[in-house]
């Protein structure tokens, strides 16, 4: 809804009210085109200062909306209206205008910002556009290129910037809606002709073609197959080549085919999938709404390596005071400098200050003795691992928590280590720890519920998206990667090549392939955790039992390229060539196809045709029927918390879903028929085989992914 009242005597103040971002529902789009009426007819009022409650002006459509027959007056007409007001009309903006929000503001004649409001037109994110003139107004009032930028990214700007930009009047310290009605006081009785923004003519430049063909293909490759970047751009080319009516019609046009689209269905399912996660609940029935967080106030961090260093600033920069633990004096000495450096980065792109008085540092571990939590970082290593549980156990004070940043060993195990395992959780940061925003939070048999919630809260604390998980090997998303990993490697033994596995899977919406990732990380990294497992045999022998481990097929094409000294980037050498180590731009290398060829002949491996299609269905199936493990053992609570896992921690694209969502796109029973067709090509691998849970989904009438939660209780409860 929308309150209007009188101020100041003349102004009337149309206040929007539908908590908490005062989305644009059908009743709160209502109640501003009856409070407009209202103004508009009074003649004691002469201005107007639209405004939302509690601080926030509007956060844009209600998604919840998306997908019903949508009542109530129409966002573009109640806009037009507004514009159209012979009495000038001025938002007030604090909090947010987003989406919608913002498009609302740009049908007022004036808009006033709070400095620490933020603004942006964010439909492109939902894979939508701005359809209520947002990609017609925007480009008349700031130039097509600014504009082009915020409407195909969605991304945020301060006050200040739109200030810089133009898309706001004024800013202020001091209380938006005060200002504004000041503001709007100032102008009751001018002639408004010359800020109707959808009048104005669109200020391009003389290469106009040129330039949008130019952003088109930036817009293309950036996109990685996304539909509404595209739509976005030639949305705003209608601002610049159309009369505003004929650019508003091609707004509607183009939003017609984003709205129904499945890419819009996936990204909104994201959109609520990331709210759902924060809902945790682990299997004895805890819940985060019951399980109330230990406040943190001091942290610390033990072993400055990448992924402690990135830890120890992603803490620092949310306040807490930080203790960083590094015993190797050279590692010490380099991770000081590091840290510093990565915190003025930071700081430099946001505009702070660094928090370097934050992080202490120490090379003994007893200065870790009065803090209220602790993130081991140390290397892979159980047996280093178990050594710095047992210390900590001794010396850090009652109840503190402990955590390990371990990717895929036993957190129960580690527990077990220590006098209290209750306090014992896994902290599972992704790298670069301080810019990547997944953070899986494993919990052991014997976590107790607010050792949980303390890590969950301060995961959020450090900007990041947590997911709680349980206790398995490689959790929830190095698990489901194993399989990936391994499907890639069987069709280079088959016929492919890293360029084709790279190209399909680039193509499908990855940033990056798994092989060009593979040399990225250093293919050394797995080439240890591989010898940890037992699975090397060194050299290159032949005959069948050189590709079968713990009677399952394997592939050593790894373990032979490690051997050759080629661990990928780091060594200019990996399963692409690099012009020197350290370089990043893979490039075709004659000698590992020669390389394949000579494997192939070793093992009696006739080379055939793999198509773009084939490559999609191993990678993607093997790693979806994990997924599908995962939720049957319990290790998942649901669906979205394996997706959210891939979009923000394995690059798996947002317009897709993330893997499970995909899956229930593509049709459960095609996923299962094409897992059943690989198993039986290839038996010697077991997790083709389809997972009983996928098996009874179908069999049930393949449930919407939203329903499947439903569905495995109801299974579980058969069994």
């Amino acid at each position: 809804m929308a309150q209007f009242t009188r101020v100041s005597r003349s102004v009337g103040l149309i206040t929007l009210q539908n908590p908490p971002v005062n989305a644009l529902s059908a009743v709160a789009r209502q109640g501003i085109v009856d409070a407009v009426k209202r103004a508009l007819s009074d003649p004691k009022v002469k201005s107007v200062v639209i405004c939302g409650q509690n601080g926030i002006f509007c956060g844009g459509a209600d998604i919840k909306e998306f997908g019903t027959n949508i009542t109530g007056p129409p966002l573009v007409p109640m806009i037009h209206a507004i514009e159209a007001s012979n009495k000038p009309v001025v938002a007030a903006i604090e909090g947010s205008a987003f989406g919608g929000g913002l498009e609302l503001a740009l049908g007022c004649h004036y808009r006033v910002a709070h400095s620490k409001a933020k603004l942006g037109l964010t439909e492109v994110t939902l894979g939508l556009l701005p359809a209520a003139g947002g990609t017609q107004r925007l480009p008349r009032l700031i130039g097509v290129p600014a504009a082009l930028n915020l409407i195909t990214t969605g991304r945020h700007v301060t006050a200040a910037e739109a200030l810089q930009l133009g898309i706001v009047d004024q800013v202020t310290d001091h209380n938006a809606v005060d200002e504004a009605v000041k503001f709007a006081l100032s102008v009751a009785g001018k002639s408004l002709d010359a800020r109707r923004i959808s009048t104005y003519p669109c200020p391009c430049p003389s290469d106009v073609d040129a330039l949008f063909e130019e952003v088109m293909q930036k817009v293309r490759q950036s996109a990685r197959g996304a539909i509404a970047p595209i739509a976005c751009v030639q949305a705003v080319r209608a601002a610049a080549t159309l009369p505003y009516s004929q650019g508003m019609e091609r707004e509607q046009e183009l939003m017609a085919t984003l709205f129904t689209s499945g890419q819009a269905r996936a990204l909104q399912y994201c959109f609520f999938a990331q709210r759902a996660v924060g809902r945790w609940s682990m299997p004895s029935g805890a819940r985060w709404d019951t399980s109330k967080p230990r406040s943190i106030h001091k942290a610390a961090v033990i072993g400055l390596g990448t992924m402690g260093r990135g830890i120890a600033v992603a803490l620092a920069q949310t306040g807490l005071s930080v203790v960083a633990v590094e015993t190797q004096e050279k590692q010490f000495m380099e991770a000081k400098k590091m840290v510093s450096g990565m915190m003025e980065r930071g700081a430099k792109r946001h505009g702070t200050a660094p928090p370097l008085d934050k992080i202490t540092y120490s090379q003994n571990i007893q200065a870790v003795a009065d803090v209220d939590l602790v993130i081991e970082a140390v290397f892979e290593d159980m047996a280093l691992k178990e050594k710095v549980f047992q210390q900590l156990s001794t010396i850090c004070k009652q109840g503190t928590f402990l955590c390990t940043n371990t990717s895929a060993l036993d957190v129960d195990h580690l527990a077990s280590q220590t006098r209290n395992p209750e306090l014992v959780v896994g902290m599972h940061f992704f790298a670069p720890a301080h810019v990547m925003k997944l953070l899986e939070v494993v919990y052991g048999p014997r976590s107790s519920p607010q050792a949980v919630a303390t890590a969950m809260q301060l995961g959020k604390k450090m900007g990041k998206v947590s997911v709680a998980v349980g206790n398995c090997r490689g959790f929830v998303g190095n698990r489901m990667l194993k399989p990936y990993l391994e499907q890639a490697l069987f069709l280079l033994e088959e016929g492919a090549t890293p360029e084709l596995v790279d190209g399909a899977l680039e193509e499908f919406g990855f940033a990056l392939g798994v092989f060009k990732m593979s040399d990225l990380s250093g293919l050394d990294v797995g080439w240890k955790v591989r010898k940890g497992d037992g699975l090397v045999e060194p050299g290159l022998a032949s005959g069948p039992s050189a590709r079968i481990r713990q009677g399952r097929r394997y592939s050593p094409l790894g373990d032979l390229l490690c051997e050759q000294g080629r661990f990928g980037q780091k060594t200019g050498q990996g399963w692409y060539r690099y012009d020197k180590p350290g370089s990043r731009v893979p490039r075709y290398d004659p000698w590992l196809h020669s390389f394949l060829e000579e494997y192939r002949t070793q093992h009696g491996i006739v080379a055939r045709r793999i198509d773009q299609q084939e490559v999609l269905e191993r990678c993607l199936y093997a790693l979806i029927n994990e997924g599908f493990r995962i939720l049957e053992d319990g290790i998942a609570a649901g669906p979205e918390d394996i997706d959210i896992i891939y979009v923000f921690g394995y690059s798996w694209p947002r317009h897709r879903g993330g893997p499970m969502f995909y899956a229930s796109m593509v049709g459960l029973a095609k996923v299962l028929e094409r897992l059943e067709h690989y198993h039986q090509a290839h038996p010697d691998v077991p997790y083709m085989q389809p997972c009983n849970l996928l098996r009874r989904l179908v069999a049930s009438g393949s449930p919407p992914v939203h329903k499947w939660k439903e569905a495995i209780k109801k299974l579980r409860s058969q069994l």
